[in-house]
């Protein structure tokens, strides 16, 4: 099922950033850049996972992990667009959310200062 979905999720992300046309909603005439790019990640996906003696388990662990110590970068920038009040308008963070958010945040980059130390030192 990831299969599909992360490459969709990738593709939606990459063309509204990038302003192209995108959506599974729209013809392969109307949004030809979404379409393609979905394409080429899934063929680029399936086509690495087929290399011959590729350690996938590993590859599957690499991949967490950097996903651990990429996490607290998006949780700032997230707390940076929930407080935009032209971005969010009524829907933007109050004070005990912030707050909250603020410390899992804090918590997490420090966990993960805390892995990375411990993985180089030993």
């Amino acid at each position: 099922m990831s299969a599909a979905i992360l490459p969709l999720a990738t593709t939606y992300n990459i063309c509204e950033g990038l302003g192209f046309e995108s959506g599974i909603d729209r013809r392969f005439g109307e949004a030809r850049i979404f379409y393609g790019l979905y394409t080429a990640l899934i063929v680029f996906g399936a086509g690495f996972v087929l290399i011959p003696g590729l350690p996938l388990l590993r590859v599957i662990l690499i991949s967490q992990v950097a996903n651990g110590v990429l996490l607290p970068f998006v949780l700032v920038f997230m707390l940076i667009l929930v407080n935009r009040r032209r971005l969010m308008g009524d829907h933007c963070n109050g004070v005990w959310t912030n707050l909250t958010a603020v410390i899992t945040s804090l918590a997490m980059v420090i966990l993960t200062g805390f892995m990375l130390w411990t993985g180089v030192k030993s």
